[in-house]
């Protein structure tokens, strides 16, 4: 049985690690979040990118724990709102304002207006405590509702409206959302390549010598 490595997610989000688990179960992994470890130092997420802000927090956490580890950064970018809020959509309604109220504020910001196109974006990045990276990126575009639908999911998911499905994310099942959503767009290619990527971990990890005690007698 080949030996399982420890991945780390850079989050406390058990909503975003269930899922994460679920979509890459059976493969030799265990996944771990931050909830996991003792108190670490909070990264400050300085990129203006999904792509920047995925690396600061996967490269930060694997320098920490010295353990590879898996970010993704994502977020909502609303056409008539000139992408906002984007890489702030966590932050959008004040540093400690609840999923409720992010998504009030977003629908109080389009009143009146009609354009309701969206597009959720996700990047993925892995790394190491060296500092290598790889990054894997997914996107789905949709609608914002006029009000909250549904009851699953977290974040924006009750007023992302998804076509093709008739449905907000918040009233898919995991194994929809997974399908087609910007987070499992990117970890099915997460998915796709996880062999090659633990051999990439395994390869570009620090190997720690074994250094033999003598005894003098």
């Amino acid at each position: 049985m080949p030996e399982e490595t420890i991945l780390v997610l850079a989050s406390r989000n058990t909503g975003k690690t269930v899922e994460i688990k679920d979509m890459l179960k059976g493969f030799p992994i265990i996944i771990k979040d931050l909830n996991d470890f003792g108190p670490i130092p909070p990264v400050v997420e300085t990129g203006t990118t999904f792509d920047e802000n995925a690396y600061i927090k996967a490269s930060f956490t694997a320098r920490i724990l010295g353990l590879p580890a898996m970010a993704d950064d994502s977020g909502l970018c609303v056409e008539a709102l000139n992408g906002a809020p984007g890489v702030y959509s966590a932050r959008y309604a004040g540093n400690d304002a609840t999923d409720e109220q992010r998504c009030t504020k977003l629908l109080q910001d389009l009143q009146g207006l009609s354009d309701r196109n969206a597009a959720f974006e996700c990047v993925i990045s892995i790394a190491v405590s060296t500092g290598a990276a790889l990054t894997y990126e997914g996107r789905c575009e949709g609608l914002i509702a006029e009000k909250p639908r549904g009851t699953s999911g977290f974040g924006y998911d009750p007023i992302f409206y998804y076509p093709p499905l008739n449905k907000t994310f918040a009233e898919m099942s995991r194994e929809e959302k997974s399908q087609i959503s910007h987070r499992g767009l990117a970890l099915n290619q997460v998915r796709d390549e996880l062999d090659k990527i633990l051999i990439w971990i395994k390869q570009n990890s620090p190997v720690f010598e074994k250094v033999n005690c003598h005894h003098s007698s």
